[in-house]
């Protein structure tokens, strides 16, 4: 079980970035596989770029606001 957390925290480091980045994806795939979201295409680039420096945002927030 440590050798599990230990490679969580190397790669994702934070629930909010996984959980964030996820939703992320799923959002772009949906606007890539549905028809009438096609239109939205255009911005999927700009959507991923602002969605993932929010969420790395929030983190950073999250972190700075923690007990000191």
């Amino acid at each position: 079980m440590n050798v599990i957390k230990a490679i969580y925290n190397f790669i994702v480091g934070d629930m909010i970035i996984l959980v964030g980045v996820l939703v992320v994806i799923a959002l772009l795939a949906l606007i890539d596989n549905v028809a009438s979201l096609s239109s939205l295409r255009v911005i999927a680039g700009p959507i991923l770029i602002v969605a993932v420096l929010g969420v790395l945002t929030a983190t950073l927030l999250r972190e700075a606001r923690g007990n000191r």
